[in-house]
């Protein structure tokens, strides 16, 4: 089983205010604690730039011009009251993108089974016209759109278990039968949203949970509501908001998951693609704030990809 992991030196130079939690130590942790030898099978690449034109399969023009206009040639812009941009903001969020989508096309080309793509900023917070939530432009929707354009793909499954609800996701996808959104979070958090009741066309999968629930409660979830609604689904690809900040060492939540969590999550996801869509996922990073938290999860994460 071959595993690509897309990366680019741009994504560590998108930094955020002084004492941001969303900042490039992350991925550099993530480095660190995938560079010992069961690693060694991990295929490397940097992530291509993506065109902007592409993000315009997710979001409004005018959406696009916006955040691109807002990037200052010095210092620090804000977005929204926790979201800022800097001057290799956009540089940043084209490798990203660029990361996911060149995932989409070796699933599909048959380059790799999956792939993980460490970058940042972050996209699952960024609504059609709205960036927020250190999200600029939203990835997975971008990847998940171009595989509907590129390749004809009809079923596209996003998985979110960021521990933050995933709503800009979705809301470029509530009214899309042609793609399942399920997400995992706690709740009440940030950004609100994610009630059981949000439920789209039938293709939203919302499983809040509460502060303090661990492993239990979480495969509980996913066992009950969110692995059925996919099978059901038989998606021809699958995504991933891989945010780990679901930790219990994250300081922004309060869910109590260890890396085991990540581990048998992505096992399962990772079935329902050998079922349904010849292996293919997607896997793109999105939060995880304790920098010793997220390295031993999206170590765990990258090593069931490769391992199946």
């Amino acid at each position: 089983m071959t595993t690509r992991l897309y990366h680019h030196p741009i994504c560590l130079e998108h930094v955020n205010s002084p004492g941001h939690p969303e900042r490039p130590d992350r991925l550099r942790a993530i480095e660190k604690a995938i560079s010992g030898d069961q690693f060694n099978a991990l295929e490397r690449l940097e992530a291509p730039e993506a065109d902007p034109e592409l993000f315009m399969l997710a979001h409004p023009k005018r959406h696009v011009k916006k955040v691109e206009s807002l990037i200052p040639e010095e210092g620090f812009v804000r977005v929204d009251a926790d979201t800022s941009a800097c001057p290799q903001s956009w540089l940043a969020v084209k490798r990203a993108v660029g990361g996911a989508l060149a995932g989409v096309d070796d699933v599909f080309e048959k380059r790799a089974n999956n792939v993980f793509a460490s970058v940042r900023p972050p996209g699952h917070h960024a609504e059609k016209s709205t960036a927020m939530g250190f999200c600029l432009i939203n990835s997975v929707a971008v990847a998940a759109r171009y595989a509907q354009e590129k390749y004809g793909a009809e079923r596209i499954a996003i998985i979110d278990f960021d521990v933050h609800h995933g709503n800009g996701t979705q809301d470029i996808f509530y009214d899309d039968p042609s793609v399942l959104f399920a997400s995992s979070h706690q709740m009440p958090l940030y950004p609100g949203t994610g009630a059981l009741n949000e439920t789209g066309m039938g293709n939203i999968f919302n499983t809040p949970l509460r502060e303090g629930d661990g492993g239990s409660a979480f495969k509980e979830a996913y066992r009950q509501r969110v692995l059925p609604a996919i099978d059901n689904f038989a998606p021809d690809l699958i995504l991933i908001s891989a945010g780990f900040d679901a930790h219990h060492r994250d300081p922004l939540a309060g869910l109590e998951l260890v890396a085991d969590d990540f581990d048998w999550v992505t096992g399962k996801l990772m079935e329902l693609a050998t079922k349904h869509c010849d292996n293919r996922v997607v896997s793109i990073l999105e939060g995880g704030y304790d920098l010793e938290g997220l390295a031993e999860s999206a170590a765990a994460h990258i090593n069931r990809l490769m391992v199946g």
